[in-house]
């Protein structure tokens, strides 16, 4: 008896079986409404279970259905189903419906040792093109790595997955507990492993991780358990990849080294600029291996598996009787007299230090300014004055010495002055605080001003796409207008590209095209165009759009052709 194929929603057909993993288990599929190949990602039992994840998942499927780019996966559509249980217990079950594609996974690439560095290089620039498109559009991935990314058949890298990890993380309450869904967590950068926010940086440490990976043939930390990687990740230095595998240029060294930094602001701040490093390694100056030493020190502080092996080293080399001197050392009559000699000097320069005694009588005409570091101004006025000396307030921010107490005098403690001079004494206000302009709306160059006259600096500029703000106007930042801060402290924005992201509406009917691309998301200006060349049909269908699938600049007009022949 043939079993009837299971249907999805009424339009998706599951058929057989082509991967699982540790959060899904993937189908070749058919969409029974278009007529099309798809893949189709059932959910596991556990994460269907919770409606929390439910909801976050829906959310960012739709998401990063809007991300149309050759490096990156189609998602097509996601949706609900159901199934009953043998005891009739009815569960949801989550999906999301995926193009197809023909290849392998880079996972099992790598499984077969060390890729070439120019393939190695071609992977890894596919996958930053993807993220440097996903993190314009405004989304992070969170979960690059080699299982999910795929490679087809002709070449071309493809990442898949997006939005999942955030849906995971965002309904998961432990670090623990997020690892165990993402199955591993040798690519984690290490605001993830220690539950902290993350943004594009985050993705860059991990597309970081498959790199060294590919072409050192393993992961820079590895562990017992995923904990013991993600302490590595926080808390290790890795060793350069050449050291690793000696056919690996220094140049991809230094690259590696600084997508891999622990801390977000030395990495490279976006996909873009790794990009252009890893482009430059080819034909590139090799750096010197003192060189690396050194940029490893500046990333990573002082490695101690380095310092262990230097003092195996020269325990080593301590204790080498085989060594043999290859030149005679001085006569020893020779060594004793410089010695004699030696010791003569140091006494007598002894004794002339000793029998030089500084005067410690103050003339009586002369006052020396007390110590009053750290009292209060009251007291600190009390002490000055019974030196007979004057004493004048001088208020000045600082943020290690409390409110109202000294922080030092001009003249310093213990300098000799004349009676009734002045002492100018510095009293502390606390930490120097300004306040947040308002940054929202504001360009770019005008929000960097605005904070430097603030006395803050513009840190990180996340791009994000918005349909109705230019290149560079600031859509948000990280502290409120009207916030005060310490002087000095940074202020992160999120910026508008200037650009949206425009989907193919071939197929569409022109309703629903000039809906989608006139809707709320893309504000663009569809312009309807008759082309006689095909017969009509009705409703009227996009048969061509002016504008390829992919980015424009917002406000874009796009023609719509449909058919309108006899």
């Amino acid at each position: 008896m043939t079993t009837e194929p299971r249907v999805l929603s009424g339009r998706y057909r599951v058929d057989e079986l082509i991967g699982r993993g540790g959060m899904a288990t993937v189908y070749r599929g058919y969409d029974l409404t278009l007529g099309r190949q798809v893949a189709i990602k059932l959910l596991n039992r556990d994460l269907a279970n919770d409606n929390a994840f439910r909801t976050r998942f829906r959310l960012e499927a739709q998401a990063a259905s809007r991300m149309a780019h050759p490096t990156i996966v189609r998602v097509f559509d996601a949706g609900e189903d159901t199934e009953t249980s043998p005891d009739g217990t009815v569960r949801p079950v989550p999906y999301i419906v995926m193009e197809l594609v023909h290849g392998a996974l880079l996972k099992d690439v790598i499984s077969a040792g060390p890729v070439p560095v120019s393939e190695a290089v071609r992977y890894v620039d596919g996958i930053l093109e993807a993220l440097e498109y996903s993190h314009r559009a405004g989304v992070v991935h969170r979960d690059i790595k080699p299982g999910n990314v795929m490679v087809t058949d002709a070449g071309q890298v493809k990442v898949m997955d997006f939005g999942i990890a955030r849906a995971v993380s965002d309904s998961s309450s432990t670090v623990a507990e997020t690892t165990a869904i993402l199955g591993t967590a040798a690519y984690f950068s290490p605001e993830q492993a220690k539950g902290e926010p993350v943004d594009a940086r985050a993705d860059v440490y991990s597309a970081g991780v498959v790199l060294y990976e590919l072409v050192a043939g393993r992961p820079p930390f590895r562990g017992e358990s995923p904990v013991a990687v993600a302490y590595q990740h926080v808390s290790e230095a890795p060793l350069p990849p050449s050291e690793v595998n000696e056919t690996v240029p220094r140049t991809m060294d230094t690259v590696v080294l600084r997508a891999l930094a622990k801390d977000p602001f030395q990495r490279y701040q976006d996909a873009a600029a790794f990009r252009e490093a890893l482009d430059a390694t080819v034909g590139g100056k090799v750096p010197s291996k003192k060189a690396v030493g050194a940029l490893t020190s500046e990333l990573y502080g002082p490695n101690p598996r380095q310092a262990a092996e230097t003092a195996r080293s020269l325990r080593q080399l301590s204790t080498d009787t085989t060594m043999k001197r290859t030149q005679a050392g001085p006569p020893v009559a020779w060594i004793w007299a410089s010695v004699a000699i030696l010791a003569v000097l140091l006494i007598s320069v002894l004794f002339w230090v000793l029998s030089i005694r500084p005067g410690t009588d103050v003339p009586s005409n002369a006052r020396l300014v007390p110590d009053v570091a750290g009292m209060t101004y009251e007291r600190a006025s009390v002490e000055i004055g019974a030196e007979d000396l004057t004493s004048f307030r001088v208020d000045e921010p600082n943020s290690t010495v409390a409110v109202g107490n000294v922080i030092r005098t001009d003249p310093g403690a213990g300098e000799s002055v004349s009676p009734g001079q002045e002492v100018r004494v510095f009293v502390s206000t606390g930490q120097a605080t300004t306040t947040v302009p308002a940054l929202e709306g504001l360009g770019q160059d005008a929000a960097a001003s605005a904070l430097a006259t603030a006395g803050l600096t513009l840190g990180a500029v996340t791009p994000r796409n918005d349909p109705a703000l230019g290149a560079g106007t600031v859509i948000s930042s990280d502290q409120p207008a009207g916030a005060e801060l310490p002087v000095g402290a940074t202020v992160n924005v999120v910026a508008a590209t200037g650009r949206v992201v425009i989907n193919d509406v071939t197929g569409y009917t022109l309703e629903a095209a000039t809906r989608e691309l006139e809707g709320p998301e893309s504000q663009l200006v569809v312009i309807p165009q008759e082309d006689p060349s095909c017969t009509a049909v009705s409703p009227p269908v996009v048969r061509t759009q002016s504008i390829a699938p992919g980015e424009a600049p917002i406000h874009s007009e796009v023609i719509l052709a449909y058919c309108s022949g006899p």
